[in-house]
């Protein structure tokens, strides 16, 4: 009896052990993953050779990365008769398929185009970051791969009203998201505490509406200037991360009012100088003035206006003389009438700039155009508006606040952080996310979901110490979530690679939350 518990005890063992080794060690998990019995040995003897010059940055980004990260120079050329990296053309992939062929002599990286390589580029950078070291060299274990993503949107949003973090972190992100396939950065960059961009129109916007954060409302101005955030969208543009921006009305205005207060709408006592006013024609001209720099510093051509909780703070609308004009013209019967008459007007202006309206959920119970409008689910509670939002058929991104919004605590036992009520947003129930699970979602709605993105609020987070706490390794799972299938996925796998990557963490100097740590 002894023996046989012994021979299953091995048995077992030998399986979980030979599991281990097949689990291609890339994040997000690959479509399809074969080991290889072999090695390549990477070296500055080691060509890049790029087949067709469209691929040339996706070339230029992989020999930067093996420069920084390993020390080792390569060149890029045409032909090599060394063992090389080869970046090629395939038409048989999707916008952002890839395929990763090596062996002992090889690596090839094809795909549609410059992006798709540029994916494939990101998996064999995370080989390398495993790889053996030898002398001047690594030791890269050989994979096949053939790879494409369950969602097009993959986003992250980072909220800099409440706490500015400025442009070396935004890098650093940026940085984490390419590496986790992430493709879309979401930038709050307005809200009650402070105006964090520059309007060359407007200059107190940022001056003074600047000043001040979430915790200290007298610390000095802090904001981007628009040559910052050229630079930013286009070191994002490299990492094929597209840069959103969010500038919040008509509520969560105060920073603006501050600065501007004859466009002021009034608040609460809870939230003064809350929101815009809706019944002056100048706070139109105003906004749409602004909106208009922000599209031209963005290349996005999306535009997020918020228009989430106006009833925070639009106590003093119907008392207003203008507003009750504009509701006797317009045949507006309740301030919330009121509110989606602003959304309209706003919209309006954005369509005319040839950009696409975005807005938190509130907005679909409006009748917004539904090829130019993308709406974002954030209210778990309210499973019913997810159903509004895809049964009236407006593209959807999926950011419920539990499991994707980031300052909402990762473990049961934290107190800095929210919980809803004792819900939280955990590890395992980020990489446990599926749509299908969702009330309203069907096989018939399903094309509206663009995909998921996690929401990172800052009211709790005031520096960068505390910021990658609760971004890392949260930002792993959601790149799971966001890009691999269903099928694909196994928590059991993905926690193995993502112990591997705590050393990462630990190189960049990344203050990461260790879940298996008790």
């Amino acid at each position: 009896m002894k023996f046989k518990l012994f021979a299953a005890f091995l048995l077992a063992l030998f399986q979980v052990l030979a599991h281990a080794q097949h689990i291609c060690p890339v994040i997000p998990q690959p479509s399809v993953s074969a080991e290889v019995p072999a090695f390549f040995v990477l070296n500055k003897g080691t060509a890049i050779v790029v087949d067709d010059e469209s691929l040339l940055p996706a070339a230029r980004y992989l020999q930067k990365q093996l420069l920084s990260q390993n020390k080792i120079p390569l060149a890029i050329q045409q032909k090599a008769k060394v063992a090389s990296i080869r970046l090629s053309l395939s038409k048989k992939a999707g916008a952002e398929s890839y395929q990763l062929e090596m062996n002992a002599q090889e690596i090839r990286i094809s795909g549609a185009g410059n992006q798709a390589v540029f994916y494939g580029v990101v998996s064999l950078l995370q080989l390398t970051s495993s790889a053996k070291i030898s002398p001047g060299s690594l030791l890269v274990k050989c994979w096949n791969i053939e790879d494409r993503p369950a969602y097009g949107w993959r986003g992250l949003m980072l909220d800099e009203s409440r706490h500015f973090f400025g442009v070396e972190k935004v890098k650093s992100i940026l940085n984490w998201m390419a590496f986790y396939k992430l493709n879309r950065f979401h930038w709050h960059l307005t809200d009650e505490p402070a105006w964090r961009i520059e309007i060359k129109n407007y200059p107190r916007l940022a001056l003074a509406g600047g000043i001040g954060s979430y915790t200290n409302p007298y610390t000095p101005a802090q904001f981007y200037t628009q040559e910052q955030v050229t630079e930013i969208v286009q070191y994002a543009a490299e990492r094929h991360i597209m840069v959103i921006p969010e500038i919040d009305m008509p509520g969560h205005a105060t920073a603006a009012n501050n600065a501007y207060p004859q466009f002021s709408g009034g608040g609460s006592e809870k939230h003064p100088e809350f929101t815009f006013h809706p019944g002056k024609e100048g706070t139109y001209t105003y906004l749409t003035d602004i909106l208009r720099e922000i599209n031209a510093l963005f290349p996005a051509r999306m535009l997020h206006l918020g228009g989430d909780e106006v009833s925070f703070g639009n106590d003093k609308w119907l008392a207003d003389p203008d507003v009750k004009s504009l509701m006797v013209r317009k045949q507006l019967k309740t301030v919330q009438e009121v509110e989606q008459y602003f959304m309209q007007r706003m919209a309006d202006s954005v369509y005319a700039m040839n950009a696409k309206l975005l807005a938190w959920d509130e907005v679909a119970d409006m009748n917004l155009p539904k090829k130019e409008t993308i709406v974002f689910w954030w209210r778990h509670d309210k499973p019913q508006q997810l159903q509004t939002t895809l049964d009236k058929g407006y593209q959807t991104v999926l950011c419920p606040r539990i499991p994707f919004y980031f300052d909402f605590v990762q473990d049961s036992t934290h107190s800095l952080g929210r919980k809803w009520n004792k819900a939280y947003s955990g590890l395992k129930d980020v990489y446990d996310f599926k749509a299908a699970h969702l009330q309203g979602v069907n096989s018939s709605n399903q094309n509206q979901i663009l995909g998921v993105q996690a929401n990172v609020w800052t009211e709790t987070i005031a520096d960068n110490y505390r910021l990658d706490y609760m971004l890392y390794p949260r930002i792993a799972a959601l790149a799971e979530t966001a890009w691999s299938s269903n099928g694909k996925k196994n928590y059991t796998s993905f926690v193995q690679n993502l112990k591997q990557h705590f050393l990462l963490y630990n190189n960049e100097r990344i203050n990461y939350f260790n879940p298996f740590k008790k």
